[in-house]
């Protein structure tokens, strides 16, 4: 028998949730719409394609002719369909209930618009936890795709994985396929011609050997230097016809070569994901440590051993990392357990929807893509819990006020809210609102995140790294460029979680000390609070209040010993437009710079901020005029273009000199 190899090659398309429409567009220009369009052009080269839902329906609605192409070559049984849920959850982050849903939302989806229902699914950045086999079997997946790291885990030999394996959990069963390594790292940076070779000299005499590859499209268009490599030099075309041209490999869709094959036997994988997200999901120094021991065993040759003994963190490690992500996560599982609560009659459509968007991994993570990073993806979640929030409260009111620790991170939270405004007053001493939100609006003027150290960021000064050789062109994870000039100040990390009315009292000899509030638990309408003035006897009384689209905070000293010292009040106001030219300050009719700019007023009491992405305006106010200082508040992160500084919140400093607080003065927040 002549040796052959089957070849299963699978791409993954996605966007986020709430991602710029231009960034959409581009991709599809520079990517989607070219490879489907090559590929269509051959016939015999059988593939399977994963688009996430959210950015299917984009496509169909804006490129219907591509699409109608991606639907003939399913019709002709050219293409594979992949599911996965259909905003492209971490299935293992989400209820069980949810996972089942979101599969079977996509699966019917794909079947109304493209003819067919999927029998593998794509695992959301390849996060395996054994706990997902029962819901992925119950919404009718037979297989899933993982990487072979996660069989290495297992003692498995890398010569052990070219064909499927079975898993069971509870009674249900999945198969298995493993991702190769050696694929990822070669399609499509390898000239052509050598990766055919190499997919040569995987076949076996036995017919049964398959060389698995399923990894994102982006790589071929999107990444740097790939589009020019992929299209205008030709790399695709190149390698379609070369694997055409060979008589060993034989590409086939998974549906075909799982009905002819048999599994190799049962596996039980670890909690894992691909190899990279080891040190991702570390923090610092404990990502350094990680890194360094990598360095050591690669520098001994000793990694491709001891790879899968030398491992880092999972996935749900970024829930622990940064608590603007463990809030949203956990959010969004309260929001689900009333959801499902709901008689089913009072359930809606557009509540499932927001449920589902609320639930895309995007802005939960962050690694070499911004993620979590990046504002516009946090937004997009938060709309969602706003909207579904809102459309559950209308069918079952919550109480004005309670008393939570939905965090789980040993501090209650105090909800305060109207049909209007919510706002979240954390109970660790601080009493500074860790979520603001405007249901008329959609949007969380609290969203933002406190500068922490990243492991990458020891990398910013450092010389570029290259560690590509001879042809072909290099993997964005060997590179290290900064798309901006970063200077130590953009790497000073936060001294306490950036929220909104954080107080600090200064003391005549210009000490700032963090306050320390407890609060009055009278359970009146008002949310009384009472710090103790550094150094004195006298109390700072903190009174909060909604009404209609108004929040008032209030400031009193309860007595006039303390003359000598004044208080500061920081809010960090998450605004959409960031240092983008559509926000604005404006006093009256007279704008005062964008929000990117710094800003000083020496008198106070009246401040607009106009935001053309939000689609509407902040006005602050001051019952006392105050002194007001403004900045932007960056962070510094990695993305697949290098380095970058993104504006993360307007941070504003209000000052009140201690015998201004006597007779008491208000903060208002308007929300217009």
């Amino acid at each position: 028998m002549a040796k052959t190899v089957a070849l299963l090659l699978g791409v993954h398309a996605h966007q986020p949730v709430g991602n710029f429409e231009s960034v959409l567009d581009d991709a599809h220009a520079r990517c989607y719409g070219p490879f489907l369009r090559l590929m269509y052009e051959y016939p015999a080269f059988h593939f399977a394609i994963h688009i996430s839902g959210w950015l299917l329906q984009y496509m169909l609605k804006h490129f219907p002719d591509d699409m109608g192409l991606l639907h003939e070559m399913v019709e002709r049984g050219q293409v594979e369909l992949f599911g996965a849920g259909f905003t492209e959850p971490v299935l293992a982050s989400i209820p069980v209930r949810d996972r089942i849903g979101q599969i079977n939302t996509l699966s019917k989806f794909l079947k109304t618009e493209l003819g067919a229902l999927p029998q593998g699914a794509w695992l959301t950045e390849r996060v395996w936890e054994s706990t997902v086999v029962p819901a992925l079997a119950d919404a009718g997946i037979q297989y899933v795709t993982v990487d072979d790291y996660h069989f290495m885990c297992t003692g498995k030999d890398t010569a052990e994985l070219n064909s499927f394996y079975t898993t069971e959990e509870d009674g249900h069963r999945i198969d298995l396929f493993p991702i190769s390594e050696a694929l990822r790292y070669r399609l499509p940076f390898s000239p052509a011609h050598e990766v055919v070779a190499y997919l040569e000299s995987l076949a076996q005499e036995d017919g049964q050997a398959a060389a698995v590859y399923f990894d994102d499209i982006e790589k071929f268009g999107i990444w740097p230097e790939t589009y020019a490599w992929v299209y205008e030099r030709g790399w695709l075309r190149q390698f379609i016809e070369g694997v055409l041209d060979s008589n060993v490999i034989k590409p086939m869709r998974y549906a075909d070569y799982h009905k002819q094959a048999r599994t190799k036997g049962v596996v039980y994988l670890p909690t894992a994901s691909y190899i990279e997200m080891n040190e991702w999901t570390l923090p610092v120094p404990a990502a350094h440590h990680y890194a360094d021991l990598v360095d050591q065993e690669r520098h001994n040759q000793r990694y491709e051993v001891t790879k899968p003994f030398v491992r880092g963190g999972i996935w749900r490690n970024f829930l622990m990392r940064y608590p603007e992500s463990n809030w949203m996560h956990k959010r969004m599982l309260a929001l689900s357990n009333r959801y499902h609560a709901l008689p089913k009659g009072k359930q809606t459509q557009e509540m499932l929807q927001a449920l589902y968007e609320a639930q895309a991994n995007d802005a939960y993570w962050h690694g070499l893509f911004g993620g979590l990073y990046l504002p516009h993806l946090r937004r997009a979640v938060y709309q969602a819990l706003i909207r579904l929030e809102s459309l559950l409260d209308e069918t079952e009111p919550r109480a004005p006020q309670q008393v939570l620790d939905i965090d789980l991170d040993g501090h209650d939270e105090l909800f305060i809210q109207n049909d209007s405004l919510q706002a979240v007053i954390r109970l660790d001493g601080t009493a500074a609102i860790s979520e603001f939100d405007s249901y008329k609006l959609k949007h969380n003027f609290a969203d933002t995140l406190t500068r922490q150290a990243e492991h990458y960021h020891r990398k910013v000064n450092a010389a570029p790294e290259h560690h590509h050789q001879g042809e072909g062109i290099s993997n964005p994870h060997d590179q290290m460029v900064s798309k901006h000039e970063i200077t130590p100040d953009d790497l000073a990390l936060d001294e306490y979680r950036k929220a909104l009315f954080c107080d600090q009292w200064i003391d005549g000899g210009g000490n700032q000390h963090l306050l320390q509030y407890a609060r009055d638990e009278h359970g009146g309408p008002d949310c009384e609070f009472a710090a103790l003035v550094p150094g004195q006897t006298t109390l700072l009384r903190k009174t909060f209040r909604v009404d209609k689209n108004r929040l008032t905070v209030q400031y009193t000293l309860t007595s006039p010993e303390v003359l000598d010292g004044r208080l500061r009040v920081e809010l960090n106001l998450a605004m959409p437009s960031c240092d983008g030219p559509a926000g604005r300050f404006r006093q009256g009719k007279h704008i005062l710079g964008g929000f990117g700019q710094p800003l000083q007023l020496d008198e106070f009491q009246e401040l607009s901020l106009d935001d053309g992405v939000l689609g509407g305006t902040l006005e602050l106010k001051s019952s006392v005029a105050g002194r007001y200082n403004s900045y932007p508040h960056f962070s510094v992160s990695q993305s697949e273009a290098g380095f970058e500084k993104i504006m993360q919140a307007v941070t504003i400093l209000l000052e009140w000199p201690a015998d201004q607080l006597l007779n008491g003065i208000f903060v208002e927040i308007k929300l217009i």
